[in-house]
Protein backbone atom coordinates (compact mmCIF):
# COMPACT_ATOMS: atom_id res chain seq x y z
CA UNK A 1 0.00 0.00 0.00
CA UNK A 2 1.26 3.27 -1.12
CA UNK A 3 -0.07 6.38 0.46
CA UNK A 4 1.03 10.23 0.83
CA UNK A 5 1.30 11.22 4.05
CA UNK A 6 -0.55 14.12 5.24
CA UNK A 7 2.62 15.94 7.28
CA UNK A 8 4.16 16.01 4.10
CA UNK A 9 1.49 17.48 2.04
CA UNK A 10 1.77 20.17 4.78
CA UNK A 11 5.21 21.15 3.82
CA UNK A 12 4.36 21.19 0.04
CA UNK A 13 6.78 18.36 -0.46
CA UNK A 14 6.27 15.48 -3.31
CA UNK A 15 7.52 12.55 -1.27
CA UNK A 16 5.15 9.37 -1.42
CA UNK A 17 5.88 6.79 1.85
CA UNK A 18 5.39 3.07 1.99
CA UNK A 19 3.57 2.22 4.75
CA UNK A 20 3.78 -1.79 5.13
CA UNK A 21 1.76 -2.17 8.33
CA UNK A 22 -1.17 -3.35 6.88
CA UNK A 23 0.38 -6.77 5.55
CA UNK A 24 2.35 -9.11 7.69
CA UNK A 25 2.65 -12.05 9.72
CA UNK A 26 2.90 -12.73 13.65
CA UNK A 27 5.94 -11.55 14.88
CA UNK A 28 8.51 -14.74 16.12
CA UNK A 29 10.49 -12.10 18.57
CA UNK A 30 9.29 -11.15 21.68
CA UNK A 31 9.30 -8.02 23.11
CA UNK A 32 12.02 -8.07 25.97
CA UNK A 33 15.95 -6.95 26.32
CA UNK A 34 17.97 -9.21 24.71
CA UNK A 35 21.31 -10.16 26.22
CA UNK A 36 24.25 -11.41 24.62
CA UNK A 37 24.07 -14.81 24.14
CA UNK A 38 20.03 -14.56 23.84
CA UNK A 39 20.95 -12.22 20.43
CA UNK A 40 23.56 -14.48 19.32
CA UNK A 41 21.32 -17.19 19.50
CA UNK A 42 18.72 -14.80 17.86
CA UNK A 43 20.45 -14.22 14.98
CA UNK A 44 21.81 -17.69 14.58
CA UNK A 45 18.20 -19.29 14.55
CA UNK A 46 17.49 -16.93 11.56
CA UNK A 47 20.55 -17.23 10.11
CA UNK A 48 19.88 -21.14 9.58
CA UNK A 49 15.84 -20.44 9.69
CA UNK A 50 16.14 -18.20 6.31
CA UNK A 51 19.51 -19.56 4.57
CA UNK A 52 18.99 -17.93 1.04
CA UNK A 53 17.60 -14.30 2.96
CA UNK A 54 20.56 -13.69 5.58
CA UNK A 55 24.25 -13.77 5.92
CA UNK A 56 25.57 -13.53 9.42
CA UNK A 57 29.23 -12.26 9.99
CA UNK A 58 31.19 -10.94 12.52
CA UNK A 59 33.27 -7.91 11.99
CA UNK A 60 35.25 -8.42 15.10
CA UNK A 61 35.58 -9.01 18.63
CA UNK A 62 35.02 -6.66 21.86
CA UNK A 63 37.42 -5.41 24.62
CA UNK A 64 35.72 -8.91 26.05
CA UNK A 65 36.12 -11.30 23.34
CA UNK A 66 32.54 -11.12 22.35
CA UNK A 67 31.50 -10.81 18.45
CA UNK A 68 30.45 -7.64 16.71
CA UNK A 69 27.54 -10.07 14.73
CA UNK A 70 25.93 -8.01 11.90
CA UNK A 71 22.79 -9.97 9.50
CA UNK A 72 22.77 -9.19 6.59
CA UNK A 73 19.13 -9.26 4.93
CA UNK A 74 18.17 -9.61 0.75
CA UNK A 75 18.06 -12.40 -1.55
CA UNK A 76 21.18 -14.31 -1.90
CA UNK A 77 23.63 -11.56 0.23
CA UNK A 78 26.54 -12.71 -0.23
CA UNK A 79 26.11 -12.65 -4.35
CA UNK A 80 27.05 -10.03 -6.18
CA UNK A 81 24.11 -8.45 -8.70
CA UNK A 82 25.23 -5.10 -10.53
CA UNK A 83 23.90 -2.07 -8.72
CA UNK A 84 22.42 -3.95 -5.99
CA UNK A 85 22.86 -1.23 -3.16
CA UNK A 86 24.09 -2.24 0.52
CA UNK A 87 22.45 -0.14 3.27
CA UNK A 88 23.77 -0.72 7.15
CA UNK A 89 21.79 0.10 10.28
CA UNK A 90 24.07 0.01 13.58
CA UNK A 91 22.54 0.10 17.09
CA UNK A 92 23.25 -0.02 20.78
CA UNK A 93 26.55 2.43 20.32
CA UNK A 94 26.46 3.22 23.85
CA UNK A 95 26.12 0.44 25.62
CA UNK A 96 23.40 1.88 28.04
CA UNK A 97 21.03 2.94 25.10
CA UNK A 98 19.19 -0.27 24.72
CA UNK A 99 15.75 0.66 22.37
CA UNK A 100 17.93 1.03 18.93
CA UNK A 101 19.10 -2.67 20.33
CA UNK A 102 15.74 -3.85 20.58
CA UNK A 103 14.19 -2.11 17.56
CA UNK A 104 16.95 -3.84 15.02
CA UNK A 105 16.17 -6.63 16.43
CA UNK A 106 12.26 -6.76 15.72
CA UNK A 107 13.33 -5.42 12.09
CA UNK A 108 15.13 -8.07 11.29
CA UNK A 109 11.99 -10.45 12.37
CA UNK A 110 9.84 -7.99 10.04
CA UNK A 111 11.85 -8.35 7.03
CA UNK A 112 12.44 -12.14 7.20
CA UNK A 113 8.87 -13.37 8.37
CA UNK A 114 6.84 -11.21 5.70
CA UNK A 115 9.24 -11.27 3.23
CA UNK A 116 6.98 -13.99 0.96
CA UNK A 117 3.87 -11.86 2.28
CA UNK A 118 4.44 -9.13 1.89
CA UNK A 119 5.14 -7.69 -1.72
CA UNK A 120 6.99 -4.03 -0.70
CA UNK A 121 9.43 -5.93 1.36
CA UNK A 122 9.80 -8.91 -1.13
CA UNK A 123 10.66 -6.29 -3.70
CA UNK A 124 13.14 -4.16 -1.29
CA UNK A 125 15.22 -7.19 -0.39
CA UNK A 126 15.09 -8.36 -3.45
CA UNK A 127 17.21 -5.29 -4.77
CA UNK A 128 18.71 -4.32 -2.10
CA UNK A 129 20.97 -5.84 0.91
CA UNK A 130 20.45 -4.61 4.46
CA UNK A 131 23.50 -4.77 7.11
CA UNK A 132 22.03 -4.61 10.25
CA UNK A 133 24.71 -4.71 13.55
CA UNK A 134 22.38 -4.75 16.56
CA UNK A 135 25.08 -3.77 19.32
CA UNK A 136 28.38 -1.84 18.38
CA UNK A 137 28.55 -2.11 22.21
CA UNK A 138 27.73 -5.32 23.45
CA UNK A 139 30.11 -4.88 26.37
CA UNK A 140 28.94 -2.35 27.79
CA UNK A 141 24.82 -3.23 27.33
CA UNK A 142 25.78 -6.02 29.67
CA UNK A 143 26.32 -3.77 32.72
CA UNK A 144 23.72 -1.55 31.92
CA UNK A 145 20.44 -1.81 33.90
CA UNK A 146 17.12 -1.47 33.02
CA UNK A 147 14.94 1.60 33.86
CA UNK A 148 18.91 3.76 34.17
CA UNK A 149 17.33 6.68 32.30
CA UNK A 150 20.25 9.14 32.23
CA UNK A 151 22.87 7.52 33.52
CA UNK A 152 26.46 6.81 32.25
CA UNK A 153 27.28 2.99 33.32
CA UNK A 154 27.62 0.73 30.22
CA UNK A 155 28.22 4.30 27.77
CA UNK A 156 31.43 3.59 27.30
CA UNK A 157 33.41 0.41 26.00
CA UNK A 158 35.13 -1.58 28.65
CA UNK A 159 38.50 0.54 28.20
CA UNK A 160 36.46 3.36 28.98
CA UNK A 161 35.69 4.85 25.43
CA UNK A 162 32.80 6.52 24.13
CA UNK A 163 32.51 4.81 21.01
CA UNK A 164 31.71 8.25 19.24
CA UNK A 165 33.81 10.45 20.49
CA UNK A 166 36.90 8.00 18.78
CA UNK A 167 37.00 8.20 15.36
CA UNK A 168 40.12 9.82 13.64
CA UNK A 169 40.30 13.71 12.76
CA UNK A 170 37.80 13.72 9.93
CA UNK A 171 39.03 17.12 8.18
CA UNK A 172 42.38 16.34 8.40
CA UNK A 173 26.36 7.96 9.14
CA UNK A 174 23.43 3.90 14.73
CA UNK A 175 20.45 4.18 16.83
CA UNK A 176 20.71 5.88 20.32
CA UNK A 177 18.65 7.30 23.00
CA UNK A 178 17.87 9.82 25.74
CA UNK A 179 16.33 12.54 22.95
CA UNK A 180 13.94 12.36 20.20
CA UNK A 181 15.24 13.27 16.94
CA UNK A 182 16.91 13.00 13.79
CA UNK A 183 20.59 14.11 13.78
CA UNK A 184 22.17 14.97 10.63
CA UNK A 185 26.09 16.26 9.73
CA UNK A 186 27.76 18.41 10.45
CA UNK A 187 28.23 17.21 14.19
CA UNK A 188 31.34 19.62 14.87
CA UNK A 189 32.85 22.45 13.29
CA UNK A 190 34.64 22.06 10.47
CA UNK A 191 38.21 22.80 11.86
CA UNK A 192 37.84 20.14 13.86
CA UNK A 193 37.33 22.16 17.66
CA UNK A 194 35.19 21.57 19.91
CA UNK A 195 33.51 25.39 20.77
CA UNK A 196 31.03 25.21 22.91
CA UNK A 197 28.45 27.91 21.19
CA UNK A 198 26.09 25.58 19.56
CA UNK A 199 26.13 26.99 15.66
CA UNK A 200 24.35 25.33 12.00
CA UNK A 201 27.42 23.85 10.35
CA UNK A 202 26.53 22.82 6.76
CA UNK A 203 27.53 20.03 5.39
CA UNK A 204 28.11 20.07 1.08
CA UNK A 205 24.48 17.31 1.51
CA UNK A 206 22.72 19.93 3.83
CA UNK A 207 19.29 19.48 0.99
CA UNK A 208 19.93 15.69 0.99
CA UNK A 209 20.73 15.38 4.99
CA UNK A 210 17.71 17.59 5.60
CA UNK A 211 15.28 15.09 3.24
CA UNK A 212 16.60 12.05 4.52
CA UNK A 213 16.05 13.38 8.24
CA UNK A 214 12.81 13.96 7.54
CA UNK A 215 11.25 10.78 6.11
CA UNK A 216 12.15 9.17 9.05
CA UNK A 217 10.77 11.85 11.62
CA UNK A 218 7.11 12.26 9.34
CA UNK A 219 6.93 8.06 9.03
CA UNK A 220 7.21 8.11 13.25
CA UNK A 221 4.22 8.43 14.97
CA UNK A 222 5.09 11.65 16.56
CA UNK A 223 8.84 12.46 16.08
CA UNK A 224 7.82 15.19 13.53
CA UNK A 225 6.48 17.39 16.47
CA UNK A 226 9.49 18.23 17.38
CA UNK A 227 8.10 18.71 21.01
CA UNK A 228 9.57 15.05 23.19
CA UNK A 229 12.37 14.67 26.00
CA UNK A 230 11.97 18.99 26.80
CA UNK A 231 13.04 19.90 23.53
CA UNK A 232 11.99 21.73 20.58
CA UNK A 233 12.88 20.49 17.15
CA UNK A 234 11.35 21.82 14.40
CA UNK A 235 9.97 19.02 12.05
CA UNK A 236 11.98 16.79 14.78
CA UNK A 237 14.95 17.04 13.06
CA UNK A 238 18.20 18.57 13.55
CA UNK A 239 21.80 19.91 12.46
CA UNK A 240 24.37 18.25 14.92
CA UNK A 241 26.85 21.00 15.98
CA UNK A 242 23.13 23.30 15.83
CA UNK A 243 22.32 21.07 19.01
CA UNK A 244 25.51 20.24 20.69
CA UNK A 245 29.10 19.68 19.01
CA UNK A 246 30.12 16.35 18.79
CA UNK A 247 34.10 16.30 18.04
CA UNK A 248 35.02 12.06 16.84
CA UNK A 249 31.60 11.18 15.98
CA UNK A 250 30.98 8.36 13.33
CA UNK A 251 28.49 10.14 11.02
CA UNK A 252 30.35 12.37 10.05
CA UNK A 253 33.98 10.42 9.87
CA UNK A 254 31.77 8.28 7.34
CA UNK A 255 30.86 11.13 5.36
CA UNK A 256 34.15 13.16 4.87
CA UNK A 257 36.28 9.98 4.50
CA UNK A 258 33.81 7.69 2.92
CA UNK A 259 31.03 9.90 1.44
CA UNK A 260 28.46 8.18 3.21
CA UNK A 261 25.32 9.66 4.32
CA UNK A 262 24.23 8.49 8.16
CA UNK A 263 22.46 10.24 10.68
CA UNK A 264 21.80 9.42 14.16
CA UNK A 265 18.58 8.77 15.20
CA UNK A 266 17.64 9.71 18.41
CA UNK A 267 14.45 7.67 19.62
CA UNK A 268 13.35 8.35 22.83
CA UNK A 269 13.70 10.11 26.09
CA UNK A 270 14.85 7.52 28.71
CA UNK A 271 18.26 5.31 27.70
CA UNK A 272 17.11 2.48 29.52
CA UNK A 273 13.30 2.17 29.45
CA UNK A 274 11.48 -0.61 30.99
CA UNK A 275 11.08 -3.76 29.30
CA UNK A 276 6.85 -2.73 28.97
CA UNK A 277 7.46 0.32 27.26
CA UNK A 278 9.04 -1.60 23.98
CA UNK A 279 6.00 -2.59 21.85
CA UNK A 280 5.30 0.84 21.68
CA UNK A 281 8.86 2.05 20.86
CA UNK A 282 8.21 -0.74 18.05
CA UNK A 283 4.83 0.76 16.72
CA UNK A 284 6.33 3.54 17.15
CA UNK A 285 9.05 3.49 14.62
CA UNK A 286 8.57 0.63 12.71
CA UNK A 287 7.45 2.47 9.36
CA UNK A 288 10.12 5.49 9.42
CA UNK A 289 12.96 2.37 10.21
CA UNK A 290 11.24 0.82 6.72
CA UNK A 291 11.02 3.51 4.78
CA UNK A 292 14.40 5.53 5.50
CA UNK A 293 16.13 2.76 3.87
CA UNK A 294 13.60 2.52 1.10
CA UNK A 295 15.21 5.75 -0.07
CA UNK A 296 18.30 4.11 -1.13
CA UNK A 297 16.95 4.08 -4.48
CA UNK A 298 16.94 7.34 -5.01
CA UNK A 299 19.14 10.11 -6.87
CA UNK A 300 21.39 8.63 -9.21
CA UNK A 301 23.60 5.08 -9.63
CA UNK A 302 25.69 3.99 -12.84
CA UNK A 303 28.67 2.21 -13.55
CA UNK A 304 32.31 3.61 -14.37
CA UNK A 305 33.50 2.53 -17.83
CA UNK A 306 36.47 2.62 -20.48
CA UNK A 307 35.62 3.47 -23.93
CA UNK A 308 35.64 -0.51 -24.68
CA UNK A 309 32.89 -1.26 -21.90
CA UNK A 310 35.41 -2.37 -19.10
CA UNK A 311 33.90 -1.68 -16.03
CA UNK A 312 37.12 0.76 -13.46
CA UNK A 313 36.98 0.16 -9.86
CA UNK A 314 38.59 2.57 -6.92
CA UNK A 315 37.88 5.96 -9.13
CA UNK A 316 37.60 9.20 -7.44
CA UNK A 317 33.96 10.91 -7.48
CA UNK A 318 32.05 13.75 -6.90
CA UNK A 319 29.44 16.08 -7.49
CA UNK A 320 30.69 19.67 -9.29
CA UNK A 321 29.94 21.68 -6.76
CA UNK A 322 30.16 19.49 -3.96
CA UNK A 323 33.06 19.07 -1.98
CA UNK A 324 32.70 15.29 -0.50
CA UNK A 325 34.45 12.36 -2.45
CA UNK A 326 33.62 8.91 -3.19
CA UNK A 327 34.90 6.50 -5.07
CA UNK A 328 33.81 3.51 -7.39
CA UNK A 329 33.16 0.17 -6.28
CA UNK A 330 35.42 -3.02 -6.90
CA UNK A 331 33.20 -3.76 -9.76
CA UNK A 332 33.17 -0.25 -11.16
CA UNK A 333 29.80 0.97 -9.60
CA UNK A 334 28.63 4.26 -7.93
CA UNK A 335 25.51 5.57 -6.71
CA UNK A 336 24.98 9.17 -4.87
CA UNK A 337 21.89 10.28 -3.24
CA UNK A 338 20.74 13.45 -4.89
CA UNK A 339 17.77 15.93 -4.61
CA UNK A 340 15.62 16.31 -7.92
CA UNK A 341 16.96 18.59 -10.32
CA UNK A 342 20.24 18.58 -12.37
CA UNK A 343 23.73 17.69 -11.17
CA UNK A 344 26.98 16.99 -12.92
CA UNK A 345 28.88 13.57 -11.81
CA UNK A 346 32.94 13.98 -11.85
CA UNK A 347 35.21 11.19 -12.18
CA UNK A 348 39.17 12.36 -11.27
CA UNK A 349 42.29 11.49 -11.15
CA UNK A 350 45.42 12.82 -9.28
CA UNK A 351 42.76 15.85 -8.47
CA UNK A 352 41.79 16.42 -12.39
CA UNK A 353 38.47 16.29 -13.96
CA UNK A 354 38.71 13.02 -16.49
CA UNK A 355 35.07 12.55 -17.34
CA UNK A 356 32.06 13.92 -16.02
CA UNK A 357 28.27 13.90 -17.08
CA UNK A 358 25.03 15.67 -16.48
CA UNK A 359 22.25 13.87 -15.18
CA UNK A 360 18.79 14.87 -14.62
CA UNK A 361 17.00 13.23 -11.00
CA UNK A 362 13.62 12.76 -11.02
CA UNK A 363 11.60 13.08 -8.48
CA UNK A 364 11.10 9.77 -7.33
CA UNK A 365 12.97 6.63 -8.23
CA UNK A 366 16.69 5.98 -9.30
CA UNK A 367 17.90 7.36 -12.60
CA UNK A 368 20.88 5.32 -13.75
CA UNK A 369 23.78 6.97 -15.79
CA UNK A 370 26.74 5.18 -17.05
CA UNK A 371 30.39 7.34 -17.28
CA UNK A 372 32.71 6.56 -19.71
CA UNK A 373 36.36 7.95 -18.80
CA UNK A 374 37.32 10.98 -21.28
CA UNK A 375 33.76 11.63 -22.20
CA UNK A 376 33.40 15.40 -20.34
CA UNK A 377 30.90 16.10 -22.70
CA UNK A 378 27.43 17.71 -20.05
CA UNK A 379 25.13 15.78 -22.37
CA UNK A 380 23.54 12.68 -21.30
CA UNK A 381 20.78 10.42 -21.74
CA UNK A 382 18.70 8.90 -19.06
CA UNK A 383 19.53 5.49 -19.66
CA UNK A 384 16.78 4.01 -17.10
CA UNK A 385 14.83 4.73 -14.18
CA UNK A 386 13.93 2.70 -11.30
CA UNK A 387 11.30 3.04 -9.13
CA UNK A 388 13.24 2.31 -5.96
CA UNK A 389 14.27 3.48 -2.51
CA UNK A 390 16.98 4.97 -0.29
CA UNK A 391 19.77 3.40 2.27
CA UNK A 392 18.98 7.23 4.31
CA UNK A 393 21.99 7.55 6.29
CA UNK A 394 24.51 5.13 5.72
CA UNK A 395 24.76 4.98 2.05
CA UNK A 396 26.34 2.05 0.01
CA UNK A 397 24.98 3.78 -1.41
CA UNK A 398 27.22 2.00 0.58
CA UNK A 399 26.48 3.55 4.20
CA UNK A 400 23.21 4.60 4.54
CA UNK A 401 22.43 4.00 8.03
CA UNK A 402 21.64 5.26 11.57
CA UNK A 403 23.57 5.40 15.05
Amino acid sequence: MVSESPQWTRLGMNFFIVFVSLCHVTSSLDFQYHNYQDLTNYLTNMSNTYPDLTHLYSIGKTVQKRDLHVLAIGKLPQNHLTLRPHVKYVGNMHGNEAVGREMLLHLIDYYLTNYNVNSTIKTFLDNTVVHILPSMNPDGFEVSSVGDCSGVQGRPNMNNYDLNRNFPGYFEQTYMGGAMVANYPFDNYVNGSIIQVTRYVRSPDDDTFIHLSKIYSYSHANMYTGTHCNDNFPDGITNGALWYPVLGGMQDYNYVREGCFEITLEIGCCKYPQTSELPTFWTYNKDALINFLMAVHSGVKGLVRTPNNTEVAGYDMAVKGRQIMFKSSQYGEYWRLLRPGTHTIQVLSDGKVIAEKQVQVPASGVVREDIYIGDTSSASAIQSCLPLVISLVSIYLHCLGFL
